[in-house]
């Protein structure tokens, strides 16, 4: 048996293994997505054309010179570079010179590519020829040939190899200075090195496929090319070849790793086709599959084995796919595609396709329809290899065409409560919109979605005021789609659901493809967009056309606008140092700035660079929110000059940390709600500290309690700031904040929270000092005054409702009225109609204040139901309490009361009650006010001429010597007739004078007194004279410092010292007298100048 647990515990751990394993390589065949958009959109930025390019021959091939930008086309005839921007023509060498193709032009040039090392172009051509262009000396060199004829040729990423396919079926392997390493054919038996394992399951050959997929599986698609087809991995370890074996007719990829060895063969894919594309981050190798009933973009692991795919949005037999294009970075795949079945005596219509992936759903972001002309379709697609979102495409007419692409989130731009933080994400004909105000829903999913008939370009939302829930789609067609909410254009709508409003025909030329980009809806008639013509872009503005149209279409008229330079307050020209792919204004101090985000993270405030490690950014209200590749979220407040200075000082709340690679999607207007994406693709909801207090002091001036305190509680934000953001306003509204809150529950929580500290200056400083931020209240301790004002307010408005929140203003004073509280408990007792009972109350007492230390507090109130009412909620044993509390009912009540407060250590609550006890208990009182030295309270309760206030004097006398006062003895046993021992505390503290008035009144005789006169003038001569001599002269009390000079000079000092103390004494007289004199002469002239 134990052999069995243990056997079942090794194979759990290997199946929880093989699952880590598993999810690992399922994460990392899908490669890198921490740079891949999920919520944004792949929006046109520029584009450059050129139209008017005379050159020999038809465009066949084309590179791209990573150095300089230009491109290099091959052609039947000749090679040439050209620069796309300025359409000027470089170099342009003949390839039909030197014989290296016919001057017939039936010559086909198979590949081209640029060697950057190498300052050279490689050429190959299907005749077999090899040839190197020399950029510097304008030189061609065949370094090669193949009798057979090539194919295909791919040089490695890294462009230390290169591989060639010939006419008879061979991979040629060969360095970068063109010497042979290895020639293999295509096709193999043998499956590769990474042979899969089998485990005696049975093989695949003997599964049932139906007639149909036995045949397809022993022949190709037909109208397929069958040429070969090579693809190289990003890190150039391994290549692809797709082939058609000549014995089957199937097609199957093979895998070869760098030194030509063959690694796996895929399993044959019933309608697989010749394109093949390795995703250069990652594992994944792009290929089409055609289906019965629908046509694929699937791809493939290294081993050969399919991993995911997505439908192209054509029927089955509609177009064919010319060409798969990974950019350099693997967020885009273009698609290339014809159609398959053109009508008659018409050319083909031509579509590009650019796809991205997110959260396992792969988007159709950007559809460019080229039509059917004949010199407009595209020969050669390519994206540039140093700017991962430019593509590059020639027409066969010679117009050169380069479009530069970048992210960009499509939202709302309201800031209003109307506005529903709507996020619109394109997803070919079909746009999926979220409303972050209403639900946080992870793409691919949406709040809703929006069906067009053709695929959309871009998306735009509305600008104007109370209307930015509706927005605008740019389809590929040219027409604008206009979707809302409520009345428009003369439709009139339920204004809860979100549907077309009309559809707007731009009335321009729109041949080539992405005329319009950059759409902004500014009113309810009118747009502006920037159209590309021939030979300039154009900003224009788009209005309704004054013809009466009967369709539900509403053509749209344009015309061309003059631009002006953005300047600054100064008058000075401001311009982006780098192209920005996101832009947006703002307040800055006052004045309005230009903010921009380079595709290089780079951040610019007009022609400043702020930062340069920026993921993304928003403006939003007074705040600039950015997340940064070093995982941190800013929230900089734009109306303090210091905001985005680098050295000022920002409060903690304006960082927080976030998970790596977020991005901002959009923030909730007029709420504390910002929306992040992970990576991954998943949305986060955060509420940046920031936000959340600026939002709440908007709340609180407003007045509007009840939101800013559901915010507080739900965030974590001490309930504090509610009062301390203006303690004036909150006390003149607290009626107003009662029945805005009206929940019991939490205006206790409101109370249990309250402390002493100003949270305004401590936990939560307002960055901007306002005149009703910590404005001072009443005077008095802040619970208090809170705690007295609430009671007050709810005693006014319903007692019985309020019944636990008025229990919670007496528990939570700094000095705590349990005593009320219980009070008041005890009276819902005999009360019926109260919405709260007694035991209720108590219990939620209980739940307040320490069970023992209520217990306490009942035995104060003397009241015996209440004190069992309290005990028999806690926890004490009746054996405890009981046999106490009847020992008290057997006391006299003032003598039960005592020894409560006694035992409760209310000492003088229990002497007081002890004096009402009796005169029987006074021992007991005089040993308690020696115990706990309350003699003052003690005197109090007796009169003066009581034998009780004599006997606690002289108690209180001995105290007083005690503790080295014995004059205050000395009065006190005076007063209460105790004259002997009077005159001897007197004596004891050298008091002359009361000694000798208590020796007059006793009376001594003359000799006794005179004994003790003489004791006491020896005892005065033993202090300080010379301070006594000093006080009396400032004093001018001459008699009495006289006698004490003639004293001090009989001291007999030494005659130095007495010399010198003389001296002293005669400048203090003298600094006396001087004074006098000049006191004397300002009287003098405040006479003569009154005239007196």
């Amino acid at each position: 048996m134990l052999k069995t647990i243990n056997i079942r515990v090794r194979w759990s751990k290997i199946m929880c293994i093989y699952f880590l394993i598993v999810t690992y390589l399922h994460i990392s065949l899908l490669g890198c997505t921490s740079h891949l958009p999920k919520m944004r959109n792949l929006g046109l930025l520029q584009r450059f054309s050129c139209v008017d390019l005379s050159l020999p021959g038809s465009p066949q091939c084309l590179t791209i010179r990573s150095e300089t930008g230009t491109v290099l086309v091959a052609s039947e005839l000749a090679i040439t570079e050209f620069d796309p921007r300025t359409e000027e023509v470089y170099k342009e060498v003949s390839l039909t010179a030197d014989d290296y193709l016919p001057e017939d032009g039936s010559g086909v040039v198979v590949a081209i590519q640029d060697l950057p090392d190498q300052e050279s172009v490689c050429v190959a051509t299907a005749s077999g020829d090899v040839i190197l262009y020399n950029l510097n000396t304008s030189q061609l060199e065949c370094v090669g040939s193949v009798e057979s004829g090539l194919t295909g040729m791919t040089w490695s990423p890294d462009q230390e190899l290169v591989t060639l396919t010939t006419g008879q079926e061979t991979i040629i392997m060969m360095t970068k200075d063109f010497e042979p390493i290895t020639e293999v054919a295509i096709n193999q038996d043998d499956f590769g090195e990474d042979k899969f394992i089998t485990v005696g399951w049975g093989k695949k050959e003997t599964q049932f496929h139906g007639s149909e997929g036995k045949q397809a599986h022993r022949s190709a698609l037909p109208n397929q090319p069958t040429t070969p087809r090579i693809t190289w991995r990003g890190d150039g370890q391994f290549f692809a070849v797709s082939a058609v074996c000549p014995q089957t007719g199937a097609r199957k990829v093979r895998i070869w790793n760098r030194e030509c060895v063959l690694q796996a063969t895929s399993e044959v894919v019933n309608g697989l086709e010749q394109l093949l594309c390795w995703k250069p981050s990652g594992s994944l190798i792009a290929s089409t599959q055609r289906h019965p009933n629908k046509h694929s973009v699937v791809f493939m692991e290294k081993n050969g084995l399919l991993h995911g795919d997505f439908t192209l949005p054509f029927g089955k037999e509609q177009v064919k796919v010319k060409e798969l294009l990974w950019n350099s970075d693997s967020t885009v795949l273009a698609v290339w595609m014809e159609d398959l079945k053109p009508r008659e005596n018409d050319h083909p219509n031509t579509y590009i396709q650019l796809w991205t992936v997110g959260n396992y759903h792969w988007y159709l972001k950007q559809s460019l329809h080229f039509g059917n002309e004949a010199l407009r379709a595209p020969v050669c697609v390519c994206w540039d290899p140093e700017k991962p979102l430019r593509l590059h495409l020639l027409t066969r007419g010679w117009a050169s065409y380069t479009y530069d692409w970048g992210w960009s989130t499509q939202h709302s731009h309201g800031n209003d409560c109307h506005d529903n933080a709507n996020v619109a994400v394109i997803d070919g004909d079909k746009i999926l919109v979220t409303t972050f105000r209403q639900c946080v829903i992870p793409p691919p999913m949406c709040a809703f979605e929006l069906q067009l008939p053709v695929p959309v370009n871009l998306v735009t939302f509305h600008s104007q005021a109370q209307r930015t829930n509706e927005l605008a789609a740019l389809t590929a067609d040219g027409h604008i789609y206009v979707y809302g909410q409520g009345e428009s254009y003369n439709l009139k709508l339920d204004s809860n659901i979100i549907c077309s409003l009309c559809v707007c025909r731009v009335a321009i030329d729109q041949e080539e493809p992405l005329t319009l980009r950059l759409l902004l809806w500014l009113s309810e008639d009118l747009f502006l967009a920037v159209a590309h013509g021939r030979h300039l872009t154009r900003l224009l503005k788009l209005t309704p056309s004054d013809s009466q149209d009967p369709k539900d279409t509403l053509e749209i008229r344009y015309c061309q606008l003059s631009l002006t330079e953005w300047k600054d307050s100064t008058g000075n020209i401001i311009n982006f140092p780098r192209p920005c792919v996101q832009t947006a204004l703002c307040t800055l101090s006052g004045e309005e700035h230009l903010i921009g985000l380079t595709e290089r993270s780079h951040l610019y405030i007009g022609d400043s660079l702020v930062a340069s490690n920026i993921s993304s950014f928003v403006v939003y209200d007074d705040f600039l929110l950015l997340t940064t590749h070093s995982h941190m979220c800013h929230c900089l407040n734009l109306s303090l000059q210091s905001a985005l200075s680098s050295d000022a000082n920002q409060n903690d709340e304006t960082v927080r940390k976030v998970e790596r690679g977020s991005r901002i999607v959009s923030v909730v207007p007029q709420d504390t709600r910002l929306i992040l994406q992970m990576p991954r693709g998943n949305l986060e909801t955060i509420h940046h500290r920031a936000l959340v207090l600026a939002q709440l002091r908007k709340w609180l001036d407003r007045l509007r309690f009840k939101d800013a305190f559901e915010s507080m509680r739900k965030l974590r934000i001490n309930l504090n700031l509610i009062y301390d953001h203006n303690p004036t306003v909150f006390l003149d509204n607290i009626e107003m904040f009662l029945k805005q809150i009206d929940s019991i529950n939490c205006i206790n929580l409101f109370l249990t929270e309250l402390k002493e500290e100003d949270t305004t200056t401590t936990m939560y400083p307002c960055p901007s000092c306002s005149a009703s931020s910590s404005a001072s209240g009443k005077g008095g301790k802040k619970v208090d005054i809170i705690c007295d004002a609430l009671r007050s307010t709810m005693e006014t408005l319903d007692p019985q409702k309020y019944c636990l929140c008025i229990l919670t203003s007496h528990v939570r004073k700094t000095t705590p009225e349990l005593e009320i509280a219980l009070q008041k408990v005890h009276e819902l007792r005999g009360e019926s109609l109260n919405s709260v009972s007694a035991e209720e109350a108590l219990k939620y007492l209980l739940f307040l204040v320490n069970v023992n230390e209520l217990y306490e507090h009942s035995l104060g109130t003397y009241d015996f139901d209440l004190v069992l009412m309290v005990a028999e909620k806690s926890q004490k044993d009746p054996k405890e309490y009981l046999p106490f509390l009847n020992m008290l009912k057997t006391l006299e009540p003032n003598y039960q009361r005592y020894t409560i407060d006694k035992h409760l250590k209310r000492y003088r609550k229990a002497l007081h009650h002890l004096s009402n006890s009796g005169e029987e208990h006074f021992t007991e009182l005089l040993s308690l006010v020696k115990d706990q030295r309350l003699y003052s309270d003690a005197l109090e309760l007796y009169p003066s001429d009581s034998e009780q206030y004599k006997t606690l004097s002289v108690a209180y006398a001995e105290h007083l010597v005690e503790q080295q006062q014995a004059e205050q003895a000395g009065l006190l046993l005076w007063r209460c007739g105790e004259n002997a021992r009077a005159l001897q505390a007197f004596i004891s503290c050298t008091s002359w004078r009361n000694t000798l008035a208590v020796a007059t009144h006793i009376p001594l005789p003359p000799e006794q007194l005179a004994l003790l006169a003489r004791d006491l003038a020896g005892r005065d001569l033993c202090h300080d004279c010379e301070e006594a001599i000093s006080a009396l002269i400032q004093g001018a009390a001459w008699e009495e410092a006289l006698r004490l000079v003639s004293l001090f000079f009989h001291l007999s000092p030494p005659l130095p010292v007495i010399a010198i103390r003389f001296n002293g004494f005669i400048i203090i007289i003298l600094d006396y007298l001087i004074g006098i004199a000049v006191f004397f002469l300002n009287c003098i002239k405040i006479l003569v100048i009154s005239g007196n």
